[in-house]
């Protein structure tokens, strides 16, 4: 599954950027920290927009191509931030053949994204996953960290009625 790009603004602030710089700068130039870097920097953020990669890759001296290349293959990356509402829904093989897919379609109709988006107002950010090893709940969802089971695309309005 590709990773999507931020449809928000960034909204990155002074504090960040500076604590950001001291993550670069501990690195003392030494290129194979780029992972941990990035990882902290992700902390810092909660994803890596573009603006945030441009600085890792100058303050590391590495071409943005491969601070980019880094954030799509591995998952643990995010290039979209997340809402204050995380959804996840588990695509896996259980819950994908129980409905998943239109639970997942039934949230973002309501919710206007898409998976691997998160809403204008910052609120709600909507992902598929693979597993999240509750398939005896087939099909799954989680908001944050509250386990949603057996459910069906009706049930969809009034759980996230519970979040608005």
């Amino acid at each position: 599954m590709q990773k999507k790009i931020s449809n928000l603004p960034f909204k990155g602030t002074p504090e960040q950027e500076k604590l950001l710089r001291a993550v670069i700068a501990k690195a003392n130039g030494d290129k194979s920290q780029l992972m941990a870097v990035m990882q902290e920097a992700q902390e810092i953020y909660g994803y890596l927009p573009y603006e945030v990669q441009q600085i890792i890759a100058e303050g590391l001296d590495v071409p943005m191509e491969k601070v980019y290349g880094v954030a799509t293959f591995y998952a643990q990356f995010s290039l979209s931030p997340k809402g204050k509402y995380n959804i996840s829904v588990c695509l896996g093989t259980a819950c994908y053949v129980k409905g998943a897919g239109e639970v997942l379609d039934k949230i973002c109709e309501i919710l206007g994204v898409q998976p691997g988006e998160c809403s204008a107002d910052g609120k709600y950010s909507v992902e598929a996953c693979r597993c999240i090893g509750a398939c005896g709940l087939a099909p799954v969802m989680t908001i944050n960290e509250e386990v949603y089971g057996r459910l069906t695309a009706d049930m969809i309005p009034d759980i996230l009625a519970k979040y608005q």
